[in-house]
């Protein structure tokens, strides 16, 4: 074991070694062919023999192109991954992007967007040319079909998402649109990035499916043929390649479908993807996809990724599956690349001030004082987690934004984070929190058992283990913790019942990208199945008052300011904004961090190249989107 954390930790310095390295074509607009030069196009061999336009009438006007990591790769072959990876492997198209680095939004589709001086209006101007997978060109009207047909329609949408409450689409030609706000929302754009996917639809092919274009009995009718509960079902299976029916789909992406079975999906080369690599070849690459749709369990995947079966696989690994990975790499047959996760905290412990049991509302509320809370985390000793579980790569840290932020503070990471058992008893005894019946486990003042049960999902993040050594530690200073592991609906179901005392759960959505639409961390603004820390009180700041609980004068200030990080027209307020509820958290610790930034293995194949070695893994920038899978390759030559 000892030799296999020495490698890991080798990695991990190498990687951060090439960080520097990534091209520099990752961190700004891409360029197009025109603007490079490029004049020359090329297919794979794949097409020859169909009966397609030639490649240059299939490209846009002005294709983009998109450097690979490495070196210009080589068509052909057939990729070998899970479902859990398939949209890390063909990445989602939008019209805007995100930057390597997590701090930009770059365009795309788009051509060029732009924000008007009040933060009301955000156009966006299409690439001219651009085509769907069928060949049927993008225009403003797909975007207007999704956002008019699918956010704003009540039947796919009972309650309209808050972050385009209120807004209205406006086209203005073919290739250019607006969404316009009742109030200013200059950070639209970073939503619009992040959610790209779900802002576009191919109007012309499912239209067919939605009542707004076809009589009410005609497709009542199909969806009986269907065997569908409703239009909508019938509508959402379609476009996420749910059945039979997903090669009908076009698509924007780098693959398109050509076989769904219950148990895989077949996907080959977009013949109308509108990128390029920087010598004129149209990507993706790879010629061909096979996706497996069911396999057993995630130690299976983690098993045929170790012995090369699998070509890509990340999202159901996690830091200990290292050692295993890396015997297969010892054999030669996969590569193991560590990536950072960009959590902040890979478990974040969410205390909940809105539990119905008033005892302990008053003991983690405590009208605003912290000492119950901060007694917890001190009695945390992230340096032997950090160890024990992360090879020593991981970073102990309080939930705070991201250190790729503009907004970062080291100071708000390591808030109350010493390990000091002692201070945890002093904390705990100044409560009134005594050893009452000398079984070593504290009662409340009125001599009734103190007993927290933290219910959470063991998914994504080394949460099991982790909960584990945290149950150890409050012990250690009097604290019964009792772990209960749940599904995602019941979770769900728990959550939004106000159920859960306690849970826990990974802390992203605090890159520049995600922070100011989603401060989860900072202050109640929604609720959630993955939130329990104040439900009630999102609820009552979601409707204005008419549901939920009011907030504490404290928690109302936050909002205000939650409201000017999303809202501000101006820099230096939208800072302020920012500073002021990461402050806040590093001094009230509304959520308990761990430890983040931690090592995150992706096994490729030996035969697939140009995966970076050392990326971001998370949601905010949408795992692999900002790297270009498109350019990646398949060398049989080793």
């Amino acid at each position: 074991m000892g030799s296999t954390i020495c490698i890991a930790s080798e990695d991990m310095k190498r990687g951060e070694a090439i960080a520097s390295n990534m091209p520099p074509e990752w961190f700004a607009p891409p360029k197009t062919a025109s603007e490079l030069g490029v004049t020359q196009f090329s297919q794979s061999p794949l097409l020859d023999s169909r009966d397609l336009p030639p490649v240059k009438d299939r490209l846009p006007d002005d294709p983009v192109v998109s450097h690979p990591y490495e070196r210009i790769g080589k068509y052909g072959g057939k990729a070998r991954i899970t479902l859990w990876d398939g949209w890390q492997f063909f990445a989602w198209e939008h019209a805007l992007t995100i930057s390597a680095d997590l701090r930009n939004v770059l365009p795309n589709l788009a051509e060029s967007w732009s924000v008007s001086e009040d933060g009301r209006v955000t156009t966006i101007r299409l690439r001219p040319g651009i085509k769907w997978s069928d060949g049927h060109p993008l225009t403003s009207s797909d975007f207007m079909f999704r956002f008019n047909h699918d956010w704003l329609d009540p039947e796919m949408q009972p309650l309209t998402n808050v972050a385009v409450r209120g807004a209205k689409f406006v086209t203005v030609d073919d290739l250019t649109f607006q969404y316009v706000f009742e109030k200013p929302n200059p950070m639209f754009a970073n939503y619009f990035a992040f959610f790209g996917s779900h802002f576009v639809d191919p109007m012309h092919f499912l239209k067919d499916y939605h009542p707004a274009y076809r009589d009410r009995e005609e497709l009542d009718a199909l969806v009986k043929e269907k065997n569908h509960v409703t239009w909508m079902a019938m509508f959402n299976q379609l476009r996420g390649w749910g059945n039979e029916d997903a090669p009908k789909v076009p698509t924007l992406r780098s693959f398109r479908p050509v076989e769904r079975t219950p148990t895989k999906l077949r996907l080959e080369r977009n013949p109308y993807y509108f990128k390029i690599d920087p010598a004129g070849n149209q990507l993706p690459y790879i010629d061909a996809v096979d996706v497996i749709v069911v396999l057993e369990n995630s130690q299976m995947i983690t098993f045929q990724a170790a012995t090369g079966q699998l070509d890509f696989t990340g999202h159901t690994l996690d830091t200990p599956n290292i050692p295993l990975l890396k015997l297969g790499e010892r054999k030669g047959v996969n590569r193991v690349h560590i990536w950072r996760r960009l959590h902040v905290a890979d478990v974040a412990i969410q205390p909940n001030y809105n539990f119905d049991d008033l005892k302990y509302r008053d003991l983690v509320w405590g009208k605003g004082e912290r000492r119950f809370i901060r007694a917890l985390s001190h009695a945390i000793d992230r340096d032997q987690m950090n160890e024990v579980i992360y090879f020593g790569q991981g970073t102990p840290s309080q939930v705070t934004a991201h250190p790729s932020s503009r907004w970062y503070e080291k100071r708000f990471s390591q808030a109350h984070i010493r390990y000091d058992p002692d201070y945890s008893r002093e904390l705990l005894d100044e409560l009134g929190l005594f050893d009452v019946d000398g079984d070593g486990l504290r009662e409340y003042p009125d001599g009734s058992k103190l007993i927290i049960t933290l219910e959470f999902i063991d998914f994504e993040t080394p949460k099991g283990i982790s909960l584990e050594l945290v149950r150890d530690y409050w012990r250690e200073v009097g604290i019964d913790l009792r772990l209960k592991t749940i599904e995602r609906r019941l979770q769900t179901e728990r959550a939004q019942a106000n159920k859960m005392q306690m849970t826990a759960w990974h802390a992203d959505k605090v890159t520049d990208i995600l922070f100011p639409h989603w401060p989860d961390w900072f202050y109640p603004h929604r609720s959630g199945w993955d939130m329990t820390m104040w439900n009630h009180w999102g609820r009552y700041h979601q409707t204005n008052g008419e549901i939920g609980e009011k907030p504490p004068e404290l928690i109302r200030n936050l909002q205000y300011w939650g409201g000017e990080l999303l809202a501000a027209t101006d820099e230096a307020r939208r800072a302020k904004a920012a500073r002021t509820l990461l402050e806040a958290h590093a001094e009230h610790l509304w959520a308990i961090g761990t430890v983040g930034n931690a090592p995150h293995p992706i096994a490729v194949s030996s035969r697939l190249r140009n995966v970076v070695p050392n990326g971001i893994w998370g949601a905010d920038n949408r795992w692999t989107t900002p790297y270009h899978p498109a350019t990646w390759y398949i060398d049989e030559s080793d």
